[in-house]
């Protein structure tokens, strides 16, 4: 065999093993998510993202034989992400709701919530009417920020917002802020870790049952139906329970 036909036959195994190699690189999913919403996404001492939906994400993962990346993304900003396909998934308590399935997808919801008002011992305010004239201080853009909005108007000034819930509590710790309305498990998470804090929790019956879901880009039926399926197994195998229990007990 003269040395052109060695020279093709190795360019084209060459070019076959170029191929299976890129074939069977896996993906690697870019997950968003604002890392400041403990018990769910924060950081930890090594400026890992940790939480009860890391977990949840991961697991699935693992089932759907998918390779995923967290990336701490500011919660402002962090729906455009999806659009412009520099983040494929958003994870970060995201409340499921008629507007935003206008600009995104959701997957099945992870987890059920609802808001909760907080506000220090001495306070009288015991239901959430009684806001309708204070201070109130809340996440920028969350379900918090628009329930507050339609109690007040969207133009209160009494409406204080800021770029975590943590940092509103602590304007509400400082008297800034004469109540903070956010997502249960958040201001759960916060009193008990906070001993001292000296608030109060109060659970009005109007606030409506909320369902966090993983958004998606418009569109990106696969990717849906990937996670949908992980979501339903860790479910049926009781992995999801394992977790749940992990972080608000049984």
């Amino acid at each position: 065999m003269n040395s052109k036909k060695l020279g093709l036959i190795a360019s084209v195994l060459f070019a076959g093993l170029l191929f299976n190699s890129n074939a069977h690189a896996a993906k690697t999913y870019q997950v968003a998510t604002d890392a400041a919403y403990a018990p769910f996404e924060s950081l930890n001492n090594k400026k890992e993202v940790v939480g009860f939906s890391v977990d949840i994400l991961e697991a699935i993962a693992k089932k759907s034989g998918m390779t995923i990346k967290f990336i701490n993304t500011p919660w402002e900003g962090i729906f455009a992400t999806l659009s412009t396909g520099d983040r494929d998934m958003v994870i970060s308590s995201v409340t499921i709701t008629p507007e935003r399935k206008q600009s995104m997808d959701f997957s099945d919801p992870y987890f059920e919530a609802k808001q909760l008002i907080a506000v220090g011992k001495n306070s009288k305010v015991s239901k959430f009417t009684d806001l309708k004239t204070l201070k109130v201080g809340v996440q920028t853009g969350t379900t918090g920020d628009e329930v507050i909005q339609k109690l007040q108007g969207k133009t209160s000034p009494n409406i204080k917002r800021f770029e975590s819930t943590p940092l509103a509590i602590k304007e509400l710790e400082n008297g800034g802020v004469d109540a903070v309305v956010a997502d249960n498990g958040v201001v759960v998470n916060f009193v008990a870790n906070n001993p001292n804090s000296k608030l109060k929790m109060i659970d009005d019956a109007t606030f409506a049952k909320e369902y966090y879901g993983i958004a998606v880009k418009k569109g990106n039926k696969a990717l849906l139906e990937q996670i949908n399926k992980g979501l339903a197994a860790i479910k049926a195998d009781g992995t999801y329970d394992k977790i749940y229990n992990k972080y608000f007990g049984k």
